[in-house]
């Protein structure tokens, strides 16, 4: 029996290349296609597939968030995170948080596809350069993976961190989502000072070092 499969990456060329590279496999059925984190668990939960496989960097909700609403269901389904992030710091959160496979984007398609089948095994699989041994040695030297400012951020002011790295002003984020512009303010305050950042380029710098930009400024 094919490994049914969900593709959640918010860029269009992302999934049509993978769900090519899974069609000529032939051991695999692709039963739906996710652009907006938001989605995510709704849909896992409905569809059930095997294994979902998924960016860390959507829009909406991102990855990290994803793996701990998809936990906290407790549903079957392994995910396999595939990202252009390859540092030690991803790697180890991803897993903390449930995923059971890790592959970079610059990854071959025989591992993209060793991982989604490792991962429907119940095997965990780590493409290279990543290594099981070096991600060990991060978590046993972190002081604290779990104390991570992001971690006290509300639902809502993820919501406003997601729209503000885009560069969306505080009345175009309260008409994003509803909410008046000194709600809006407000949140976006809050979550500057929760997570210690000063000004629009400290929040760039750390929308960049947590998956939630690309590299080349794409949200």
């Amino acid at each position: 029996m094919p490994i049914s499969v969900l593709l959640a990456d918010d860029h269009d060329v992302v999934r049509r290349g993978v769900r090519a590279l899974l069609e000529a496999d032939g051991g695999f059925r692709i039963v739906g296609e996710v652009s907006d984190g938001r989605q995510i668990v709704s849909t896992v939960a409905r569809l059930k597939p095997d294994v979902l496989l998924l960016d860390l960097t959507m829009p909406g909700m991102s990855g990290f968030d994803a793996l701990k609403a998809l936990g906290a269901r407790s549903l079957a389904t392994r995910t396999v995170v595939l990202s252009m992030h390859a540092k030690d710091e991803y790697v180890a959160e991803a897993l903390q948080h449930g995923a059971t496979a890790y592959v970079v984007k610059t990854a071959s398609g025989s591992e993209i596809v060793a991982a989604i089948k490792s991962a429907a095994a119940g095997w965990r699989y780590l493409s290279a350069p990543l290594s099981a041994a070096r991600v060990r040695d991060y978590l046993r030297n972190s002081s604290d993976v779990s104390a991570d400012p992001f971690e006290t951020l509300s639902a809502r002011e993820r919501e406003v961190l997601q729209l503000a790295v885009k560069g969306l002003t505080n009345s175009e984020i309260a008409r994003r989502l509803a909410i008046g512009r000194r709600t809006a303010e407000t949140h976006r305050s809050n979550l500057m000072r929760k997570l210690g950042l000063k000004g629009e380029k400290d929040l760039i710098r750390y929308a960049l070092r947590r998956g939630l930009l690309d590299d080349d400024g794409g949200a």
